[in-house]
């Protein structure tokens, strides 16, 4: 913890999260929003129509230079951070003022659709709805950041807070190391007191993420010792590399599967007498007869765990499973640098209180925190060990995100604008 933020941090644990905020600054702030609310909507149909698949990096560039002449019209200072090193766009970061708490907003410009894809369009529908190619995941919620921090200014109140935005260009497939892709955020992170994520969360209003789990893959490699079949489970040949693959998943699954939030998925497997793996188009092939002991197999897979603890934990379970090999067998688990845990923490839960009286003081209902299972990994993972307090989930809402059919509520827009400008004027008045 850092001491800037030790008497905003005592504030929130220790007294009731009462509003502190003037009523005319509060009025000012949700007046700018609904003035400005029109051209916020055309933004976003612009910011929609931009293709920016993660790998199409003029796309992705082409937001990031949509978002960076507004943010430069509001005051910030824009910078493009080049993603050459970790084989990626880049990414958009902006700063602005020096005093009240250090606040990161986090978004991203890149979508899961390719240049290629045929699903391009921004369609409104009935009953206030909008399908379009990553407009709930997540310009949607860029758009939000940029509604927030512009109506903060029009209220004459942006000077009370240190904010520091970035938006990723690589949070559908991030570039690699992730030491260089995950560095704006990180570094952004360690300045910051407070880190809020814009994110859809589970495309429900009436919840927000305090907690996300850690997405890590793996690769388990498995060999035997090939022999014709009929001496299989003999002292000479063992069991073979299918056999020993199929105990050890099966044995993760029974160790793993009771541990609360923790999943694990093997995603890919191919075995025989010689395999061959694509890395780079996640393809394998195998050759293998039926007569045959298997010689070789592998497994890729991931695994999500709520905690560093947890995943430490089932890490040291699966290991010990892969060390007891069945006769004439080896296997080798090996696991990738990934997405760290968000683990729910006391500071997460007072900063959603907060947030939740906001939109009850609104009108629009408590908000609860949303089950982890129900939230994949996301940027602000990166960030939240590095902060005192966090939450995700405050973009623009909806459904079918990642497929042809990602649709917008758009009456959650105006709502979670208000609601993020009003926690941060909060936050500043409780500095």
């Amino acid at each position: 913890m850092r001491a800037p933020c030790l008497a905003l941090i005592a504030t929130l644990f220790f007294a009731a999260p009462a509003l502190q905020a003037d009523d005319a600054a509060e009025n000012a702030i949700l007046s700018a929003i609904d003035a400005n609310l029109p051209k916020a909507e055309v933004l976003l149909e612009k910011a929609v129509g931009i293709n920016s698949g993660t790998l199409n990096f003029e796309g992705v560039k082409r937001v990031g230079d949509l978002f960076s002449a507004e943010l430069d019209a509001i005051g910030f200072t824009t910078e493009w951070v080049d993603g050459t090193e970790f084989g990626r766009a880049g990414h958009l970061v902006a700063s602005h003022g020096t005093r009240g708490p250090k606040i990161l907003m986090i978004g991203h410009l890149d979508t899961v659709f390719a240049k290629d894809d045929d699903f391009q369009n921004f369609t409104p529908l009935a009953d206030g709805r909008i399908k379009g190619p990553g407009i709930t995941d997540m310009k949607g919620g860029d758009v939000i950041i940029i509604e927030v921090v512009r109506a903060l200014k029009a209220a004459g109140v942006l000077d009370d807070v240190s904010i520091r935005i970035v938006m990723t260009g690589d949070e559908e497939s991030s570039g690699k190391p992730l030491s260089a892709s995950k560095k704006a955020i990180v570094d952004a992170a360690i300045w910051a007191d407070i880190a809020l994520g814009f994110e859809d969360g589970d495309g429900n209003i009436k919840t927000a993420v305090t907690a996300r789990r850690g997405s890590v893959n793996w690769t388990l490699e498995v060999t035997g010792r090939p022999a014709h079949s009929s001496q299989i489970f003999t002292e000479n040949v063992g069991y073979g590399a299918v056999l020993e693959a199929a105990r050890i998943l099966n044995s993760w699954r029974v160790e793993l599967e009771g541990m609360e939030n923790l999943t694990f998925n093997p995603g890919r497997i191919v075995g025989g007498t010689r395999v061959k793996d694509d890395k780079s188009t996640d393809t394998a092939s195998g050759f293998g007869k039926t007569n045959v002991v298997a010689k070789e197999l592998f497994v890729t897979g991931g695994i999500r765990a709520l905690s560093p603890e947890q995943l430490a934990e089932a890490k040291a379970k699966m290991q010990a499973i892969v060390a007891a090999n069945l006769l004439h067998t080896s296997a080798t688990l090996t696991f990738e640098p990934g997405y760290p845990p968000m683990a729910p923490t006391a500071g997460n839960a007072k900063l959603l209180a907060l947030y939740s009286q906001i939109s009850e003081k609104l009108g629009y209902g408590a908000i609860e925190a949303v089950n982890p299972r129900k939230a994949g990994a996301a940027d602000i993972s990166f960030a939240a060990d590095h902060v005192d307090m966090a939450l995700d989930g405050m973009g623009l809402m909806g459904k079918g995100g990642h497929t042809k059919d990602e649709t917008a509520d758009m009456t959650s827009f105006r709502k979670n604008i208000q609601k993020a400008a009003l926690l941060i004027h909060a936050l500043a008045g409780q500095q």
